[in-house]
């Protein structure tokens, strides 16, 4: 007969294999526990510094005019743009508490359904309750939205008796003023080349006619276009209106404090549609009345049709050295 070990020992050997299941088992639930940890104060960290971004950047959004690297929304100058900054705030507080809540209840599902505490998950597959809230609770906070919003969508449409109008037309690529209540002033506005720009000028938005126009006036704006599709678009105004050729598309505003404000043709219209921007001067109602005679004497011109006045607009040869395009199409 061979020699084999005791009895005794074999019997010691043999729980082995279930005590390094054990302490495989405790070692995964120490790993769980620490990388939940660490996944939930990434979390935190990143969602403290979204934050600190979003409030340094907001603070930045709210200088005058533009600002480099700017990221918010321009202050408000109308009565329009005043209640769309006001929607935009509140639709912001609305996905702030969504984007926490859904954080939370992901947070709370790593934490409590994890493996160590629910090593047999359970096989739940429907909740009348929870499948109900998550169908009632969306279109609640849907018609939350959408009843301001609607109510915002009236409020920019409908022009509340307007004290004066002025036409702006489109073309490729600069803007037509015309002023119908003052015997047809009309006048040209192309953007200055950058080798001819002033100290204090802004590249790409300063233009060599401005539009020029009286604070606290309801103004109408008509906005139509001479050959491909543009878009008046002054953020500050909370205005953007589609110059189409053959259609006459309206909007208004009403600016409440003097200052510059810029904006730029935002639907793509040809090879110079970034050269076409437009710089508009809100000036007291006396300033603009002084402005209005100089303006009558600069842009005077007989025309053989009638008494309008007009300016022409710079020659093809200003614009395509100011603008320096690559050949392409439209």
């Amino acid at each position: 007969m061979g020699t084999g070990p005791p009895l005794s020992e074999v019997l010691s050997e043999t729980p082995l294999p279930v005590l390094a299941t054990r302490e495989r088992l405790q070692a995964q639930g120490e790993m769980t526990r620490l990388f939940t940890k660490r996944v939930a104060a990434r979390a935190l960290f990143r969602l403290a510094l979204v934050l600190i971004g979003s409030i340094a950047f907001a603070a930045l959004a709210w200088a005058d005019g533009p600002w480099r690297w700017e990221i918010g929304m321009q202050p408000p100058a109308t009565p329009v743009k005043d209640r769309l900054t006001a929607f935009h705030d509140e639709l912001l507080v609305i996905i702030f508490l969504i984007t926490l809540f859904v954080l939370g209840l992901l947070l709370y599902v790593i934490v409590r359904f994890r493996h160590e505490r629910n090593p047999v998950p359970t096989r739940t597959s429907h909740n009348t309750v929870i499948e109900m809230l998550w169908t009632v609770v969306p279109v609640l906070i849907l018609v939350i939205i959408a009843i301001p919003s609607f109510k915002l969508m009236y409020y920019m449409d409908r022009v509340p008796n307007p004290d004066m109008t002025i036409k702006v037309t489109g073309h490729q690529w600069y803007w037509t003023y015309e002023y119908p209540d003052q015997s047809g002033l009309s006048f040209d506005s192309n953007i200055i080349p950058e080798a001819d720009l002033k100290p204090g000028q802004k590249r790409l938005l300063d233009v060599d006619n401005p539009l020029v126009v009286p604070v606290d006036t309801v103004i109408r704006v008509y906005v139509t276009g001479t050959d491909v599709i543009h878009s008046w678009f002054v953020p500050s105004f909370g205005v953007q209106e589609y110059a189409i050729v053959g259609r006459l598309n309206e909007s208004w505003m009403k600016v409440e404090r003097p200052g510059v404000y810029y904006g730029e043709c935002n639907q793509i219209c040809g090879i110079n549609h970034a050269f076409m921007p437009i710089k508009i001067e809100a000036v007291s109602k006396g300033d603009f009345e002084r402005w209005l005679g100089d303006a009558k004497k600069k842009f005077a011109h007989k025309d053989e049709g009638g008494d309008a006045v007009r300016v022409a607009a710079a020659s093809a040869s200003a614009t395509t050295d100011a603008a320096q395009p690559a050949p392409a199409g439209n």
